[in-house]
C-alpha cells in the first residue's frame, strides 16, 4: 500500500511539473523571460514554492521548457519528413497555430539573448541535424556533403526569417497575436519555401562546382562535382 501511495505521488508530482513547464512556454512566449516565476506559477494554478522545488530556480525552469520545445519540434519535422503525404502536410497547415505557443518561446528566448538563448540556438542545431538525417535515411531527403552545416544554415534561415517577420509585426503596436501571426508567415513562405527545397533555384551546379572545386584545393577535399554528385545518386 505504502509503494502503491509513493507511486500515486510521484506521477501527481509529474503531472504537476508538466502543468507548471506548459504555463511556463505560454507565459515566457506572451510577456518574455523578464517574467517572475509567481506569473508562471499563477498560471499553472500552483504556488511559486512549488515551481522552486520541481525546477530549482527560473533557469532551471527554463532549461526544462528548453528541453521540452526541442522535442516537440523534432517529432513533428520528424514525422513530416519520414513519413511525408500530402494529407499529412494539409492537417499541420490546417492546424499551424497550435504551435504558436512553441514560436513564440523561441522569438522571446533569442529576443533575450544571453547564454541560455546561445546554448538554445546550439541545442536546435543538433536537433535539425537528427531529423534531417532520418529524413536522409529514410530516403525523402537527399544527402548533404556536411550534414552539419546543411543544419545550421536551415536553422539560421528558419529562425532569422520568422524572427523578422514578427519583429516587423510588433512594430505596428499592441501585444502580438501569435497564432494569427504564425498563420500569416506560414501562408505567405510555404509555396516559395517548398518550391526552393523541392525544385531548386539555379539551372546548373557552376557556382557549387566552384566552391566544391575551391575548397577541394584549400582543404585535401576529394568531393566530386554535383553533376557527378546527382549522376551517382
Amino acid at each position: 500500500m505504502e509503494g502503491h501511495t509513493d507511486s500515486g505521488a510521484r506521477d501527481r508530482d509529474l503531472t504537476t511539473r508538466a502543468r507548471v513547464r506548459d504555463a511556463a512556454i505560454t507565459v515566457f512566449g506572451e510577456q518574455g523571460f523578464g517574467t517572475g516565476v509567481r506569473a508562471v506559477a499563477a498560471a499553472a494554478g500552483v504556488s511559486p514554492g512549488l515551481v522552486n522545488h520541481h525546477f530549482g530556480s527560473k533557469d532551471g525552469l527554463r532549461e526544462a521548457c528548453d528541453e521540452h520545445v526541442l522535442a516537440l519540434i523534432r517529432a513533428a519535422k520528424t514525422e513530416a519528413l519520414t513519413r511525408p503525404s500530402a494529407t499529412g502536410l494539409l492537417q499541420q497547415l490546417a492546424d499551424v497555430e497550435e504551435y504558436a505557443p512553441l514560436v513564440a518561446y523561441l522569438v522571446r528566448s533569442y529576443q533575450a539573448g544571453g547564454e541560455l538563448a546561445q546554448h538554445l540556438f546550439e541545442h536546435i542545431v543538433v536537433t535539425t541535424e537528427q531529423y534531417l538525417s532520418d529524413g536522409v535515411a529514410a530516403g525523402t531527403l537527399r544527402p548533404s556533403r556536411d550534414p552539419a552545416a546543411r543544419a545550421r544554415y536551415l536553422a539560421m534561415q528558419s529562425l532569422g526569417s520568422t524572427l523578422l517577420f514578427l519583429q516587423m509585426r510588433g512594430e505596428r503596436g499592441g501585444p502580438v497575436d501569435w497564432g494569427r501571426a504564425i498563420r500569416e508567415l506560414t501562408d505567405g513562405i510555404m509555396l516559395p519555401a517548398l518550391e526552393l527545397y523541392t525544385e531548386g533555384l539555379f539551372t546548373d551546379s557552376t557556382f557549387l562546382d566552384a566552391v566544391v572545386d575551391q575548397r577541394a584545393g584549400t582543404e585535401g577535399d576529394t568531393t566530386h562535382h554535383y553533376s557527378d554528385h546527382r549522376e551517382n545518386r
